[in-house]
């Protein structure tokens, strides 16, 4: 693609918060990869969404708990745009409800492979782009998880949504002199494929109704906040992580 608009790579961009934050930036003018792994018709069909609006996409398949998938991955996007301007780690799962007392080793790395490796992997491959620009933004979506614990047989997903806090704010210091600014968003209770797979009907109730908005929210509307994110409106904001709850959770 040799348009001017500036580049995009969101990963997890198949369904739920992934795909909307996709459409959301290119509605905003970007050009967008659009990152999948098993749901190649989900990444399609956002690349696609794109496209029905006038906007620049292609979808693109990585294995994100494979470092040299990551790699490969991101060294085709660059060929494809030739620069990289905003990077949303979106990509991630909690694998499976599994009691802290049943978990098994082979688990507990798996979540971390898919949460906390891939921000690795991928943040590295593309911050070295960054880097030689001396501009970007990176912004990594963790989730109110990693601020309470996790909900029930939650707590690896917890714990490595804790880590990717806690990376944010290493990366933000580490790579502003590189002027790159790295941030964050803690979505809560979302509307999404997520919770349609991993919460049943009456775990879904209890968590609503922990929330001072009296309902879940939308993947547009965290969308929404991680587009502001990568925008200049917050070119003064880095190693910060934004709340997108409804009021589940204040500080």
């Amino acid at each position: 693609m040799s348009s001017d608009k500036p580049k995009a790579l969101v990963t997890g961009a198949s369904s739920g918060i992934g795909a909307a934050t996709a459409v959301e930036l290119a509605r905003r003018g970007m050009a967008v990869a659009v990152h999948y792994f098993s749901n190649e018709d989900g990444g399609r069909q956002t690349v696609q969404a794109i496209r029905d609006t006038g906007g620049e996409a292609f979808p693109i398949k990585a294995d994100m708990r494979q470092q040299g998938e990551v790699q490969r991955m991101v060294a085709e996007v660059l060929k494809e745009f030739g620069t990289l301007d905003v990077l949303v780690n979106n990509a991630g799962s909690l694998v499976a409800r599994v009691p802290f007392l049943e978990m098994t080793e082979e688990h507990w790395n798996e979540v971390f492979r898919l949460n906390v490796n891939s921000v690795f992997y991928c943040t590295q491959a593309v911050a070295r782009q960054m880097a030689k620009q001396n501009s970007g933004v990176v912004i990594n979506v963790s989730s109110i998880a990693g601020r309470h614990g996790g909900g029930p047989g939650a707590i690896g997903y917890g714990a490595a949504k804790g880590a990717v806090l806690t990376l944010t704010k290493g990366l933000a210091k580490e790579l502003a002199p590189y002027g790159i600014r790295v941030n964050g968003v803690n979505p809560g209770v979302i509307l999404t494929p997520f919770h349609e797979r991993f919460t049943n009907e009456e775990q879904m109730k209890r968590m609503v109704d922990t929330i001072a908005m009296k309902r879940a929210g939308t993947s547009e509307e965290t969308a929404t906040v991680i587009a502001f994110l990568a925008s200049s409106d917050a070119k003064y904001l880095t190693g910060e992580t934004i709340e997108v709850n409804g009021g589940q959770l204040m500080d």
